[in-house]
């Protein structure tokens, strides 16, 4: 009957606009929500190999073996070597801080992760493996029934044929107008089931809706955590050095240009303390207008480059000084009857 329907055979029942409506809606939902629900888990585990693991250990219903995250990773390896560098030298102390910081985004990821797939990701998947298969069958029956009124209208009709030219009895048009009548009400019925199911498309949506809110919170969540992480992170490098001890190559006169912190991230953290980086300047500048000297404490271990720089220890207090001609990255430093030219960045001045 299908195929005659396609060469023009046989009449087409057609469905009402608003079912038919209704169809192409739960097939859009269908389509964008299995793009949306795949491209999320993307985002969330952007490594194929893992997604596929994940995906067997569900349907066996196990739970996968628990292996640290990128962030994490990264984090253990950059406090490893902060201890291998030693953790009293700056580049070792920096490591071991960033590495604790990356250590706390693998964590604040995994929650994302875990909220993500409970709160967007399952109900999203529910809707796929569940109510659009009930759909997807309904809509299946609602075709059969369809083919089998087809089927009888087109019956009906060559016995009306027939009996116009005297070839068959009234009883078998009468037989005919049955069926029909028969296939008619149960294509009504299975019409009306798809139809009810299909209008449910509009609860599925507003319960997505809801889902979204929990993921963009989620989101909201774990972009505030990892960005709280960074300022902490930031305040607790402080005023770490430009030059690094490994920088013996260059010109201990020209350090390391630092990277300066984006203008959009100072702007949304215009409300919560600022490192006190400002006061320090001030203080320096101060310093290096006036001929006196000023007390500082030292921040970090330095090895002096050449015999005209000073030797630092974490914690110890010195004086420092500033001379004309110096370079604005460095002052005199004295400690005893030593003196040598001392980074700034390593510095605390004290009142």
């Amino acid at each position: 009957m299908f195929t005659e329907e396609k060469l023009g055979q046989a009449e087409k029942t057609e469905l009402d606009a608003h079912l038919e409506n209704l169809l192409s809606k739960a097939e859009c939902t269908k389509l964008w929500t299995e793009k949306i629900m795949k491209q999320t888990e993307v985002l969330l585990q952007p490594n194929p190999n893992a997604r596929i693991e994940e995906f067997v250990y569900e349907k066996l219903d196990r739970k996968a073996p628990s292996r640290m995250n990128n962030p994490e990773l990264l984090g253990q390896y950059m406090i490893d070597a902060g201890n291998e560098f030693g953790p009293g030298t700056a580049y070792g102390n920096a490591l071991i801080k960033c590495g604790e910081t990356q250590k706390r985004i693998g964590t604040a990821d995994r929650e994302l992760i875990q909220t993500s797939a409970i709160n967007f990701l399952t109900p999203l998947r529910n809707f796929i493996e569940g109510d659009y298969k009930t759909i997807t069958k309904e809509r299946k029956l609602l075709q059969n029934k369809r083919l089998d009124l087809d089927a009888a209208k087109t019956r009906l009709k060559k016995a009306k044929v027939a009996e116009a030219r005297a070839a068959i009895w009234a009883e078998e048009v009468t037989k005919s107008e049955q069926e029909v009548r028969i296939t008619q009400s149960e294509f009504d019925r299975q019409a009306e089931i798809t139809r009810l199911l299909l209008e449910g498309i509009s609860s599925t949506h507003a319960h997505h809706l809801r889902c979204l809110n929990d993921f963009v919170e989620a989101q909201m969540t774990y972009y505030a955590q990892c960005y709280q992480y960074m300022l902490d992170l930031q305040k607790q490098l402080g005023s770490f050095p430009s030059t690094f001890l490994s920088n013996n190559n260059q010109s201990s006169s020209t350090p390391v240009q630092s990277v300066s912190t984006p203008s959009v991230l100072a702007s949304a953290s215009a409300s919560l303390p600022s490192v006190s980086n400002s006061i320090v300047t001030s203080g320096i500048s101060e310093l290096k207008s006036s001929s006196g000297n000023r007390k500082a404490r030292v921040l970090y271990d330095y090895d002096a480059a050449n015999s005209s720089e000073l030797s630092l220890l974490a914690d110890e207090v010195i004086t420092v000084y500033s001379i004309p001609g110096m370079d604005s990255d460095w002052l005199m430093g004295e400690r005893g009857n030593q003196k040598g030219k001392v980074p700034i960045t390593y510095l605390e001045l004290l009142n």
